[in-house]
C-alpha cells in the first residue's frame, strides 16, 4: 500500500494533496485495483463509460477501430498516467474506444462520479481533486489537438518529423524513446507501415536522424 501511495503522490490527479489525505480519498472514492495480462482488454468499445483508470504499473493503449477492423492508436498511457476521464466527463453512455494492456499491468479504477461529487464532509482535498481533474481533461484536449496536427500533415515524412520533433521537445533532448513499435507508430500516425519504414530509412540516410528500434536521435 505504501508503494502505491508513493506513486499516487506523483499522479497529476492527486497533485498538492498529502499522502495521508490520498489514503482517505481512496476510501471515499471506493478505488479498486485490478491486474491485466499483456494484450488483455481493460475496456472495450461499448462498455459503460464510468471509470477513470490510473496505470500503477505497465503501459496501456487507447485504440479506435472502424467498421472494417482497421486500428488507430489514439494514445499510449504509461505508469502514473490516467485514461478514460474524458469520456466519463462527457457523460456519454458507452466507450467509443477500447483500452488494452500493452504489457502486464496493475490498474486502479475509480468511479468518475465519486471524483466530481464531494463527500458529506466536504473536505478541502476533495475540492483539489476536482480541480486537478479539470486540468487533466483540459491538457488531454491539448494533446489530442496536437495529434490532429501530426496526422493532418500531407506526407508520411512530414507526419514523422512533426511527431518526432514533438517527442524530442517533450524529452528536452535530441535523444529520446517513443512508446511505440513500428506497427504501433504507423497506427498512431494513420500511415502505411511499409511506407513509414521506408521514410524512416530515407531520413536516416539523409542525416536527419538515427534510430534503433524505438530509440531516436534527431540531428
Amino acid at each position: 500500500m505504501e508503494n502505491i501511495l508513493d506513486l499516487l503522490k506523483k499522479v497529476s490527479l492527486f497533485r498538492d494533496i498529502e499522502t495521508a489525505e490520498i489514503k482517505s480519498l481512496l476510501t471515499c472514492l471506493s478505488a479498486k485495483t485490478e491486474y491485466f495480462k499483456a494484450k488483455e482488454a481493460i475496456f472495450l468499445a461499448g462498455d459503460k463509460a464510468k471509470f477513470v483508470g490510473i496505470v500503477l504499473s505497465g503501459q496501456v493503449q487507447i485504440v479506435k477501430e472502424d467498421f472494417y477492423g482497421n486500428k488507430n492508436i489514439v494514445a499510449s498511457v504509461e505508469t502514473g498516467q490516467l485514461f478514460g476521464e474524458a469520456f466519463a466527463c462527457a457523460d456519454i453512455k458507452t466507450m467509443p474506444v477500447s483500452v488494452f494492456a500493452v504489457e502486464d499491468c496493475e490498474i486502479m479504477l475509480i468511479d468518475y462520479k465519486k471524483i466530481i461529487t464531494t463527500c458529506p464532509h466536504n473536505c478541502s482535498f476533495h475540492s483539489k481533486l476536482i480541480y486537478n481533474m479539470l486540468r487533466i481533461v483540459a491538457n488531454k484536449n491539448i494533446m489530442l489537438s496536437q495529434k490532429i496536427e501530426f496526422i493532418s500533415k500531407r506526407t508520411t515524412k512530414e507526419k514523422l518529423l512533426a511527431y518526432l520533433s514533438s517527442e524530442a521537445k517533450k524529452a528536452g533532448c535530441k535523444s529520446f524513446t517513443i512508446p511505440y513499435n513500428r506497427q504501433e507508430l504507423a497506427d498512431y500516425l494513420s500511415v502505411d507501415r511499409s511506407a513509414m519504414s521506408a521514410e524512416l530509412c530515407k531520413l536516416r540516410d539523409n542525416g536527419f536522424l538515427e534510430f534503433d528500434k524505438n530509440k531516436f536521435i534527431l540531428k
